[in-house]
């Protein structure tokens, strides 16, 4: 993640009113719904349901974004941006989705061309339903020609959302206090849907986007918080099916990806401004990218073990299994521009305290050019036909 360059003078001096919107523990998300909703969307037939996470990223493709890539573009073409979310909407309506989760979702931001993505996605699919909850939501960004920007998590549904809370997740500590203003605020996005109520147990879709960069110990209580999410829900006799972005390998993976995501002549600065090369590959020794290695304290490499070990995942490779290729879904911009590569790790899941269809599971790699991130899929199976 590209560093802000803003002196403090300026801040200073464009008045006390705050750029950057802040938020409360918990707090209710924004509702949406589709303009035109067929009469019987409530109807559910006790049948499967289909759910799929996806990280879009803003419906800008394998745009050359500063933030995340190699590159130093900062706002894509509005026409471009409708190609890629009218391509990300046909994705879905060809996945025939029930229940999506979604993150990077842009809602009114200049990079974007002020497109309510979340709006668009319901126009142009067959999903009814929406809630949406904000991670970055600011007037202005005076850096980089970023300008206003809204953009967050979000959960579409063919049945009606009744209620949806957005749940805030810790900030980074590992950041100067004005870099900290400006930065994202990650949160879980919990809704109710209540015609998917499983023999009188609530029924909630649960979408989160934990931290990537952070070199403190954020990444961990925010995958703690999500725990605490799915264990409240369970423990009040409520059935989930949640996922997102995790930013997170599996166990057993390859955990360093630092030489595969540099920048050509990228080097690292540490805290007294002297300069070195990224280690190699193989190297235990640092320094380390931000965001391209997964063993940075005790126990990251296994930090999603617990929740493969109290609920079923859709792709299970915990427990000492191998991690397919097939069901990579992501590589960073960097990887596709630098190496050609589409998606070389897995960092995107779904989990249930129910049941998926045995080897629905599926990671969507032929979307690779609608997001540096790869839609996974799967079918839940309703709790009449399984035991909780």
């Amino acid at each position: 993640m590209k560093i802000f360059k803003i002196p403090l003078l300026f801040i200073l001096l464009i008045g006390c009113d705050p750029f950057v919107t802040e938020f409360s523990e918990t707090e209710n998300a924004v509702m949406y719904k589709a303009s035109n909703i067929p009469g019987d969307s409530d109807v559910y037939d006790d049948g499967a349901l289909k759910v799929v996470t996806w990280n879009i990223r803003f419906g800008s493709g394998r745009f050359p974004f500063f933030g995340d890539s190699c590159g130093d573009e900062v706002i894509s073409e509005n026409s471009d941006v409708k190609l890629i979310m009218q391509a990300i909407a046909d994705t879905l309506n060809k996945i025939d989705a029930d229940i999506v989760l979604l993150q990077e979702v842009d809602v009114s931001s200049k990079r974007t061309g002020y497109l309510d993505q979340v709006q668009y996605l319901l126009e142009n699919t067959y999903l009814n339903y929406g809630c949406y909850a904000s991670m970055w939501k600011a007037d202005f960004i005076p850096t980089d020609g970023i300008g206003k920007i809204n953009t967050g998590n979000a959960i579409l549904s063919r049945y009606e959302i009744t209620e949806a809370e957005r749940v805030e997740l810790r900030l980074r500590t590992d950041q100067d206090d004005l870099i900290q203003y400006f930065y994202l605020r990650r949160n879980i996005l919990k809704a109710k849907i209540p015609s998917l109520a499983q023999s009188g147990k609530d029924f909630f879709a649960v979408d989160i986007h934990a931290t990537a960069f952070a070199t403190d110990d954020t990444k961990q209580q925010h995958l703690i918080k999500y725990s605490e999410v799915l264990s409240e829900i369970a423990n009040n006799n409520g059935v989930f099916v949640s996922g997102g972005d995790l930013n997170s390998v599996p166990p057993n993976s390859t955990v360093d990806f630092c030489m595969l995501d540099k920048c050509d002549s990228e080097k690292y600065v540490d805290s007294e401004g002297s300069e070195s090369e990224y280690h190699s590959i193989d190297s235990s020794a640092g320094p380390h990218k931000e965001g391209a290695f997964f063993d940075n304290f005790e126990g990251e490499p296994d930090i999603l073990q617990p929740l493969y070990n109290n609920y079923s995942a859709a792709i299970s490779h915990a427990n000492g299994s191998t991690l397919d290729s097939s069901n990579y879904t992501h590589a960073p911009s960097t990887s596709y521009e630098r190496h050609d590569i589409k998606y070389d790790r897995k960092l995107d899941y779904l989990f249930t305290n129910g049941s998926w269809e045995d080897g629905s599971g599926y990671t969507h790699q032929e979307a690779w050019a609608l997001s540096d991130h790869m839609p996974v899929s799967a079918i839940f199976i309703p709790v009449f036909e399984q035991e909780l």
